[in-house]
């Protein structure tokens, strides 16, 4: 991570996200209080990151040696979501290790630039056999960097 990068604050509004992915809410997301359940921010969370992870580094990173564990997460509720809005989820990396990466999610309710909840999200690679800690595999590390650069082209949003 550059200097200026380290000491930037971690974004919060919808354009500091260098990718954007789009979730629809689905009508069982809702919960009886007619707002999509907290636990379903942790689906979107997930979701998001994978579906990146497959998407930039051009493997199924199911079949990868190493996998990515969810280690840690965590999610500031700000405003509700709900069924049938459309969710955009921001993606930033606060860090990237050897075996590990935390990322920072925003979710977004359709085009606001407010967010309604920010996340955070920590994979830690592990032989898909042993479950010993082990490097981010390259492919994996390859479409980290890029996030990390703030590359926008791939998977951004208007």
């Amino acid at each position: 991570m550059t200097t200026a990068a380290a000491t930037a604050p971690p974004p919060t509004r919808r354009d500091e996200f260098p990718v954007l992915r789009t979730i629809t809410t689905r009508w069982m997301d809702n919960d009886q209080y007619g707002h999509v359940n907290n636990v379903v921010y942790y689906s979107y969370f997930d979701t998001a990151v994978n579906g990146y992870l497959i998407e930039a580094s051009g493997c199924d990173v199911r079949e990868l040696p190493a996998i990515g564990i969810v280690a840690e997460t965590s999610c500031k509720f700000i405003s509700e979501l709900t069924f049938p809005d459309t969710v955009y989820a921001g993606l930033a990396l606060e860090r990237l290790g050897n075996s590990s990466v935390m990322y920072r999610i925003g979710l977004f309710r359709n085009q606001s630039a407010e967010p309604a909840a920010i996340g955070r999200f920590v994979h830690v690679y592990v032989d898909s056999a042993t479950r010993r800690p082990v490097p981010i595999p390259t492919q994996v590390r390859a479409a980290l960097q890029t996030l990390q650069d703030g590359y926008v082209g791939f998977g951004a949003l208007p």
